[in-house]
């Protein structure tokens, strides 16, 4: 027996411990919190966790996650087709609509170029965004990648390869800090680096 008694006990709270910002401690907290529970908590819980896994899905045009597709945002006609946000997760463009201050559309990359971990254009969606840029009349294209070196190379290898386009890059002002995450900004700082963008340069 481990220290968390029956082995199924101990596998949920692994498997709670695998998950981002929970550790063994965590994780344990939370299963014995749900345990306790298991009628008011835990069951609904169980519910909702196979219901979601069923029904969502990954936007096969921008990656959003929506349980139709084309997701909502890519089928809203009031959003201006000839914006494009582009962002490394779902996560950034989920705080980037909190703001409600960007009225485009969004491209999720799933990643950012990482040659030390041999992440290369072929393993993020690159090709797709491409695509879309062309086909959909893209004007603008917004990077909205975080402020690291992947963040900026990423930025970089997509202005480069759009050098002879006649969509204008941007990206947003320097109020998102360097380093920092879309996720975990505020709103009054996500909206004023959205309003201060600017043309990236590639030279």
């Amino acid at each position: 027996m481990t220290a968390e008694g029956h082995p199924a006990i101990a596998g949920l709270v692994q498997a709670f411990a695998r998950l981002p910002g929970l550790g063994p401690r965590s994780a344990r907290r939370i299963v014995l919190h749900l345990l306790a529970r298991k009628e008011s908590e835990m069951r609904p819980l169980a519910r909702r966790l196979a219901e979601v896994a069923d029904q969502v899905r990954a936007c096969s045009r921008c990656g959003n996650l929506d349980v139709s597709d084309p997701c909502g945002l890519c089928r809203d006609t009031r959003r201006d087709p000839r914006l494009l946000c582009v962002v490394e997760q779902v996560a950034d463009l989920w705080a980037l609509e909190r703001s409600r201050l960007f009225k485009g559309r969004y491209h999720v990359l799933g990643g950012l170029l990482n040659a030390l971990e041999g992440v290369g254009p072929e393993d993020i969606h690159l090709s797709a965004l491409l695509a879309r840029v062309e086909a959909e009349g893209t004007e603008e294209l917004i990077m909205a990648l975080p402020a690291t070196m992947e963040g900026q190379a990423t930025a970089h290898y997509i202005a480069e390869r759009l050098a002879n386009s006649p969509v204008t890059v941007t990206e947003l002002a320097h109020g998102v800090p360097v380093g920092g995450s879309l996720e975990y900004l505020d709103d009054g700082t996500l909206a004023a680096a959205l309003k201060a963008r600017h043309r990236l340069r590639t030279g």
